[in-house]
């Protein structure tokens, strides 16, 4: 077991034992505008709830988006998805649109966390499938989505990591 298998277990019992709502916070509804392309996630395993930022997305009139994944080893694309729609079984547990929904080019991207720390670095999966998505839309404004007990003193990024913008919390909204 890797030092990061073992910090995402024990960040993962955390997120399980926790609970809490993360709120649509005033700098994230700043940066909306109708012209924008929001993609979300519908969260699996314990992962926060992103619920309230998409509503607020859909009241700035943004275009919502879901990751659709493939594999492993294929890059997510993010299909426009409108709320309620249906949403098919993909891999690893994951709900997201059929393959046939029109994929976009994200102007910010919500992205579940296993863990964080306030430099903006972030602990995923381990399957790599948001850093590529973050390599492929450099503009996007990453925003990480999270409970405050995930939060861990200092990650050691890797070469390829890119660093989040923003992280919301059910406790805050953290800039680094």
């Amino acid at each position: 077991m890797t030092d990061k298998d073992s910090l995402r277990a024990t960040l993962r019992a955390r997120r399980r034992a926790a609970s809490g709502a993360i709120p649509a916070w005033p700098p994230f509804v700043a940066l909306l505008s109708p012209a924008l392309v929001v993609a979300s996630y519908v969260p699996v395993g314990g992962e926060a709830d992103p619920a309230a930022l998409e509503r607020a997305a859909r009241a700035a009139g943004c275009t919502l988006a879901l990751p659709h994944v493939v594999d492993r080893a294929t890059p997510l694309a993010f299909l426009a998805w409108d709320a309620g729609a249906v949403l098919t079984e993909g891999p690893f547990g994951l709900r997201q649109p059929p393959a046939h929904h029109a994929a976009v080019a994200p102007d910010v991207v919500l992205t579940p966390l296993v863990g964080f720390d306030r430099q903006g670095n972030r602990l995923g999966q381990g399957a790599g499938h948001y850093d590529r998505a973050f390599a492929a839309f450099p503009d996007a404004h990453r925003i990480g989505i999270a409970l405050a007990v995930q939060e861990t003193d200092q990650l050691a990024p890797d070469p390829w990591d890119v660093p989040l913008h923003a992280i919301a919390t059910d406790r805050e909204w953290i800039v680094p």
